[in-house]
């Protein structure tokens, strides 16, 4: 069940909200939240949603061990918690690798994946860690823990919450209409990039993906471009409608998206990129196996770990490792040969080669296979396509979508600082024309984002209800 699907929005939320709000104590909060946060993913998954709660169960009955700082229970939590992730996501593509290096012929099991494995194994992780570690009072009611692991904003797609920051509110967090207004127009801004942008300009990435030795240089740029803001738009989208959510019902999950296409450097990317995912490698994986306390050389294993580490996590293929280990290269190459350089050029230039590097590393990861990899590269520079403009691309290509490529884009790659400037002017200038007195510019500011998340979300509406292209990436992971 998607968020930005009519089951979801008309019946779904509607029916969980009347449900949450209409009981008073936390305690029958959580179990609303819990109840419907395992409808949501039995919905689309009724057999895998038994795989999840054994997760919940295990990790909840190694609480006591690992509140007494047992390393052999930590040991064991974290190793069943990778073991389910393992053997519901790799054991395929480890078995055609082992049969393609040994000319082997041992058959696939077919095991198909669950929905969010990768991000609830990762949060039960999180949540035996933190245990051990003290850095959260240990959780002994079976509920709580699994709510923390289950609850449905953000467990298909994240953002991934590590238990010590939401390990208060499972008790105690606050309900206010101003904060619902808040969550309601993050989910409705989220909603709007993810139908808006994201799904409008994927169309045209789809394609020129598709078409293999016809491709063209134009077709190529065109596509990579287009992928670029929709896996943006599409994560981030779907990152705010879950913060959103979270608002509404008391928690505060982190910001997962920081405008990353500004970034000036593949380091500064991936302190703006997918934030959440970042911060558990770096403190889970980075910092265990030494960080950069241990030497050049062993720093430099570690972030290669890393990111061999990331690129498998987000799918098993070769591309997924061949991405991780683009980035990891680049983070080695500004960190030890060219990072002093790198800062000497313009803003701009900084930012240009950035967006390259990353938009090179959207190949690997997009392309179905390293072949289909390396002849998008080859049409990239021309060498490959039959020179014609494919109708199909021609065809999804229509005029609204250049006007959702042309936002999107300007929305992704103008700084933050231009933006604020840009809204201060004319948020002054209107009070200047109204009394401040009675009303203030952070009311002014209040009411036009409200109206334009309100925009916004009826646009959406519109397009979903006309049946709209409406996919979403993150569900691969």
């Amino acid at each position: 069940m998607l968020f930005s699907s009519n089951l979801f929005l008309f019946v779904f939320l509607p029916l969980f909200l009347i449900c949450y709000f209409a009981v008073r104590s936390i305690v029958l909060r959580n179990i609303v939240l819990l109840g419907f946060s395992l409808l949501f993913y039995a919905w689309g998954e009724p057999y895998f949603v038994w795989i999840m709660l054994g997760v919940i169960v295990v990790n909840w009955a190694c609480v006591p061990a690992l509140a007494r700082g047992s390393r052999l229970a930590l040991a064991g939590v974290v190793t069943f918690d990778l073991g389910v992730l393992v053997v519901a996501k790799y054991t395929d593509f480890v078995i055609v690798n082992i049969n393609l290096l040994t000319g082997s012929a041992i058959a696939q099991t077919g095991i198909a994946l669950p929905l969010g494995v990768s991000f609830f194994c990762f949060q039960a992780i999180s949540f035996a860690v933190d245990t051990w570690r003290g850095a959260a009072a240990p959780e002994r009611r079976l509920v709580n823990v699994a709510l923390y692991i289950a609850m449905f904003p953000q467990l298909v797609a994240g953002p991934i919450v590590r238990f010590s920051t939401v390990a208060r509110h499972l008790d105690h967090r606050i309900h206010t209409l101003m904060r619902a207004s808040l969550g309601a127009r993050i989910f409705m801004l989220g909603m709007a990039q993810k139908v808006l942008i994201a799904n409008e300009v994927g169309r045209a990435a789809d394609v020129a993906f598709s078409l293999g030795p016809s491709l063209d240089t134009g077709e190529a740029w065109i596509g990579l471009s287009a992928y670029t803001l929709q896996i943006y738009y599409d994560f981030a989208g779907y990152s705010n409608m879950a913060i959103g959510l979270g608002l509404i019902c008391g928690f505060m999950f982190p910001r997962n998206f920081r405008l990353p296409y500004t970034a000036r450097s593949v380091t500064e990317f991936w302190r703006r990129w997918h934030i959440s995912l970042s911060r558990w490698f770096r403190d889970y994986v980075y910092i265990p196996l030494g960080g950069n306390r241990r030497g050049g050389a062993r720093t430099g294993f570690n972030l290669m770990a890393v990111f061999l580490l990331c690129g498998l996590w987000h799918g098993a293929a070769l591309g997924f490792l061949v991405w991780g280990l683009h980035h990891g290269l680049f983070l080695l190459f500004e960190r030890y040969w060219y990072g002093k350089r790198l800062a000497g050029w313009p803003p701009y230039l900084r930012q240009a080669y950035c967006l390259l590097a990353v938009m090179a590393g959207w190949v690997w990861f997009r392309a179905e296979s390293l072949p289909e990899a390396l002849q998008y590269f080859t049409a990239l520079g021309g060498a490959v396509g039959d020179g014609a403009f494919d109708a199909e691309m021609t065809r999804a290509i229509i005029p609204y979508w250049y006007v959702a490529f042309g936002v999107g884009a300007v929305l992704a790659i103008v700084p933050a600082h231009v933006w604020r400037r840009a809204w201060n002017r004319p948020v002054a200038r209107i009070s200047g024309l109204i009394n401040s007195d009675r009303i203030g510019a952070a009311s002014i500011v209040l009411f036009i984002d409200g109206t334009m998340a309100l925009i916004l979300f009826s646009l959406s509406i519109i397009l979903l209800g006309g049946g709209a292209y409406n996919p979403f990436l993150y569900f691969r992971f």
